[in-house]
């Protein structure tokens, strides 16, 4: 996976960055012009939330991973403040072909007819690109944004992976950073979410895994094994090839699109931000109706997952009506929702009623970012979560017809997913109805998007006629200050067979290789955390050529290269070992080469205190020949 230096890969809690950067450089970056979006990856380590549903998959809050992303973020922001200069803007925009589908086409139906048929396709194919050049016209960087999920890698995998997005800034990075490693180079290819609600890579589209025949249905099940068996997959073999493909394309148009820039933006440069009881919220449907929002509730299609990646137990997405099996033991585990919560979320069969649950801490958020900023004619729509297709047309329309009709006419709008909190999903009323995934995962209710677009609405006018001044900041957002809450299992010495030290080679490479093959070696490993824990920058591979000019060995590859593979076994009492593959790649010069790894093994040195030791390991030096 690309290492992110400069741009934020992921969430974390933004009151604990923004109070980072408030000790080391006092207001000058703040709420309102700092905003946190996430490329989105499946395939990440978590545990950095501090409510209390997103630990349920990541065994609690686990402060070194919380404590990784804070550093991150804010390091990435301090390289940004070290390295500014005055630089140019200029924006292009493109369609990208062959990339993406519907994942629930039967909810997108539900919108009008007259609405649908204004669009020709049923996903946003288009990407906007920012390109930024500095007052000599030296290339800087871009970022692209674009509706797609990031679940190329399907839920069997267990690397830690960027995904398409990610794959897609590693090959922009490589081709500006010439001979640099991943993650160095001055120049950075940030790749953003957009309105991914309901869009998938998966371009094959849902197939039953055990027959091979389709599955695209409402409720997404198979004859034979039910909805556990619906997957979409594709356009690759498996998905390595999958992920590699929809990162090509959208790398292809997204060099296509910088290299014909010509559209300069120019302007001033503004912000409106506020916090907003999203639990809480009138929104006037017309000059009679007024309606509100929700305590957040997930229904019970939700626990069904999507076909990107199914949920345990066949639930079925499409469900209108409760499981009294499970309602029953939802009732004693977790309490039964209240009748007001149910008839708020209708015709969701509420599931889990997390703004009804508040141990050890709440469970999802209720006070929420909203956030516009304006670089000239372009507002970016900072939104905290993942809006479907047509719930983003709807937003993007609104905000610029406030842009419109209130001195700030012809803005370029583009909305920018999965920032500073996440809330789920965002759907259209019309598809509410039908309780997919994405509805069911509408956490506050089915007038969500209303109230949402009347408060980006609020925001937009607020920069168009120069009043931002006057917005209120609305309520903060609580700040839980949890030291510790895991059900990870604390770390245990590492130990090795006998006759062995760490490091060193249980499976040799071969002595000889070709490209597109596959080289591998096992060393006797320790647990990878013990490194991620204990050191703040960390390399756990490499792959080195040597160099008979200078009798030296020169790195090529790391463990952020597309190419390489790290993989951890747990053994017993202790013991474990680590595999390491590159995947030599077309192309690679024929010579000698080696590959090593990079660990920390943990030495128990009393009863009370352990330590952790920093090791290497090198396989035997191999060949590399052409045909």
């Amino acid at each position: 996976m690309p290492k992110r230096t400069r741009w934020v890969v992921g969430f974390s809690r933004a009151s604990t960055v923004l109070r980072q950067l408030k000790s080391k450089y006092g207001e000058l970056y703040r709420h309102d012009n700092v905003i946190l979006s996430g490329t989105h990856t499946h395939s990440g380590p978590g545990g950095y939330f501090q409510y209390t549903l997103f630990w349920i998959t990541s065994k609690g809050l686990i402060r070194p991973s919380l404590n990784a992303v804070v550093n991150g973020i804010v390091k990435s922001i301090d390289i940004a403040h070290q390295n500014m200069k005055r630089g140019r803007l200029f924006i292009n925009r493109g369609s990208v072909e062959n990339s993406q589908i519907n994942r629930s086409p039967f909810s997108y139906l539900e919108n009008p007819e007259s609405e649908r048929s204004r669009y020709s396709s049923n996903t946003d194919k288009e990407m906007v690109m920012l390109k930024m050049v500095d007052e000599n016209g030296q290339e800087l960087g871009l970022i692209s944004w674009f509706a797609v999920h990031p679940v190329s890698m399907n839920n069997t995998n267990r690397l830690v992976n960027s995904d398409n997005m990610g794959y897609a800034s590693y090959l922009f990075e490589q081709e500006k950073n010439e001979g640099m490693l991943p993650g160095e180079g001055s120049f950075v290819a940030a790749f953003a979410s957009s309105n991914l609600g309901d869009v998938s890579p998966n371009t094959k589209g849902p197939l039953c895994i055990n027959t091979g025949v389709s599955c695209n249905n409402p409720e997404s099940t198979c004859p034979v094994g039910g909805a556990k068996m619906c997957m979409a997959m594709g356009p690759g073999n498996d998905m390595f090839e999958s992920t590699r493909i929809i990162g090509q394309n959208i790398y292809s148009k997204a060099r296509e699109l910088y290299e014909k820039a010509s559209q300069e933006i120019t302007g001033p440069l503004s912000s409106a931000h506020q916090w907003v009881n999203m639990s809480d919220v009138s929104v006037e449907l017309n000059a009679t109706h007024t309606v509100k929002t929700c305590k957040p509730a997930l229904g019970h299609s939700f626990a069904a997952g999507t076909i990107d990646g199914v949920g345990e137990f066949n639930f079925t997405q499409g469900s209108v009506e409760g499981d009294p099996f499970w309602d029953g033991i939802r009732n004693q585990l977790l309490g039964e929702p209240s009748s007001e919560t149910k008839a708020c979320h209708k015709p969701k069969p509420v599931l889990f009623s997390t703004g009804e649950m508040t141990w050890p801490h709440p469970w999802h958020p209720d006070i929420v970012d909203v956030q516009i900023v304006a670089v000239g004619s372009l507002a970016i729509i900072a939104v905290p979560g993942e809006f479907t297709t047509m719930s983003g047309r709807r937003l993007r329309e609104a905000v610029k017809r406030e842009f419109d009709s209130h001195g700030a006419p012809g803005m370029d709008v583009v909305i920018a997913g999965l920032c500073n909190v996440y809330t789920h999903y965002i759907t259209t009323y019309e598809e509410y109805q039908v309780q997919r995934y994405e509805a069911a995962s509408t956490i506050y209710g089915p007038h969500t998007l209303s109230a949402y677009i009347q408060l980006y609405r609020g925001l937009a006018r607020s920069i168009a006629m120069n009043t931002v001044q006057d917005l209120p900041p609305g309520p903060e957002p609580p700040f839980f200050n949890i030291t510790k809450l895991t059900l990870v299992p604390s770390l245990i010495a590492d130990l090795v067979p006998v006759n062995k030290t760490f490091g060193d080679v249980l499976q040799e490479v071969r002595q000889q290789y070709q490209p597109m093959e596959v080289a591998e070696v096992t060393f006797v490993g320790a647990n990878p955390r013990n490194s991620a824990e204990n050191a703040t920058e960390h390399n756990f591979l490499t792959v080195e050529r040597y160099t008979s000019t200078s009798d030296s060995w020169h790195v090529i590859q790391n463990d952020a290269s597309w190419d390489t593979r790290f993989y951890w076994t747990k053994g017993l009492l202790g013991r474990s070992n680590v595999t390491i593959e590159w995947h030599i790649p077309r192309g690679t010069e024929p010579g000698i080469y080696r590959i090593r790894y990079f660990g920390h093994y943990r030495k128990r040195l009393s009863v009370s205190l352990t330590v952790s030791i920093p090791f290497e390991g090198t396989s035997s030096a191999f060949e590399i020949t052409t045909l």
